[in-house]
């Protein structure tokens, strides 16, 4: 299945509608009116760097190698992406897409240089909508410094369909070797589980804080509340940066018990006003837990993800991914199809369950979250925790 690439055209309303285009996004729960979905074309297995390697050599990948991703699998995947970005439409929420560029090209700075690039299928990693405003996150892989030219655009679109639209980039960062510990991968994988647990907890991990780095993904929006993952692509500098730039909003910097944090998104999962999932073997801190139940949150712990007996190749992604899900409203949940147990857990709490197929996408990047940048929902800025504990 083919889409036409993605132009400042496609901000058009839906058939049969006349609304306008608005940047309007206070968290991921109001009723969803339009939204980026991404690609898997061009995709391209990363090669190795500071920050993260792949490694994949019954896949065809093993360290050291890249390159793209096998014709089938980009197929399969692009499918299921169009189909999804086809049922958001039919439901009145205007779709965008990215445009892909040749992700295989060696690319390069002044201060270094890279052998490849990656994709534009997660845009959740690279854009943050607050409010009126759309930010470009600063990402810390070097095989993604470029990824932003795939929404350029889009947000340029957005822009002169959208007076009130704020269009920010974050401090394009340098990457060169001062911003990683340069061997951490070279032994973090090897350590018993409760001493990456303590560097997760002391954020003793791949970046350091030679400059401010984070991925879009690492925010989780909930109102006047930002909460900040600390996890390989986000470090405590774009922690600061971030509590910096919204000074209206009470930013939040959180951790977990996850040895490989990366990406908020299918570990702290906002429901509705007053119902978030959180992933059991991902605890978030006790601070973070009494925080939202004296503001009168309940905490559900997600069921056990449905069993990957077979996994999909080249994935970076965990089980976890099944907690990766997109709002249409606070009543309305994408879920991916094959997570039947976690439908029926939320399905118990009064939602509506979409069933999606997007297990081919995982290898691409992540799930219906991931794959998605919300850019206008209805509704205003709201305080849903009016109480302070700890830290928070």
């Amino acid at each position: 299945m083919t889409e036409q690439t993605t132009t400042a055209s496609d901000t058009s309303a839906p058939a049969g509608s006349e609304r306008p285009v608005r940047v309007n996004a206070w968290n991921g729960w109001d009723p969803l009116r339009h939204v980026i979905v991404g690609r898997a074309e061009g995709t391209v297995v990363q090669a190795p760097e500071h920050a993260v390697r792949r490694d994949y050599p019954d896949d065809g990948f093993p360290l050291g190698t890249y390159g793209p991703m096998p014709a089938d699998m980009v197929a399969e995947a692009e499918e299921q992406l169009d189909d999804f970005a086809d049922l958001l439409r039919r439901r009145g929420i205007r779709v965008d897409r990215p445009t892909p560029i040749d992700f295989t090209r060696e690319v390069s700075t002044p201060e270094w240089a890279h052998d490849s690039m990656f994709g534009c299928m997660p845009p959740r990693d690279l854009l943050l909508t607050v409010g009126n405003e759309v930010l470009e996150a600063t990402m810390s892989y070097r095989s993604r410094w470029f990824e932003y030219l795939c929404y350029r655009p889009v947000l340029q679109g957005l822009f002169e369909a959208d007076d009130r639209m704020r269009w920010e980039a974050a401090p394009k960062p340098r990457l060169t070797d001062a911003s990683y510990k340069t061997g951490f991968w070279d032994t973090y994988n090897d350590l018993p589980t409760e001493e990456q647990l303590a560097r997760v907890r002391d954020y003793d991990l791949v970046l350091t804080e030679a400059e401010p780095l984070f991925d879009a993904a690492d925010v989780a929006r909930f109102g006047k509340d930002l909460f900040v993952q600390l996890s390989f692509v986000t470090n405590r500098s774009g922690y600061e940066w971030l509590r910096r730039h919204f000074p209206d909003h009470r930013v939040h910097a959180v951790t977990s018990t996850n040895t490989h944090p990366l990406h908020i998104d299918a570990t702290w999962v906002p429901l509705r006003p007053g119902l978030v999932l959180h992933c059991g073997e991902r605890l978030a801190d006790a601070e973070l837990m009494e925080f939202f139940k004296l503001n009168d949150w309940e905490i559900v712990e997600a069921v056990q993800p449905a069993s990957w007996d077979h996994p999909p190749k080249l994935s970076f992604c965990s089980p976890w991914l099944a907690g990766n899900m997109l709002n249409l409203d606070q009543n309305t949940l994408c879920v991916e199809e094959k997570e039947v147990r976690l439908a029926e857990q939320l399905s118990s709490y009064g939602f509506e369950i979409v069933p999606v197929p997007f297990r081919a996408v995982g290898p691409f990047g992540g799930g219906l979250h991931c794959a998605t940048v919300d850019i206008e929902r209805d509704g205003t800025l709201e305080d849903y925790f009016p109480h302070r504990y700890g830290r928070f």
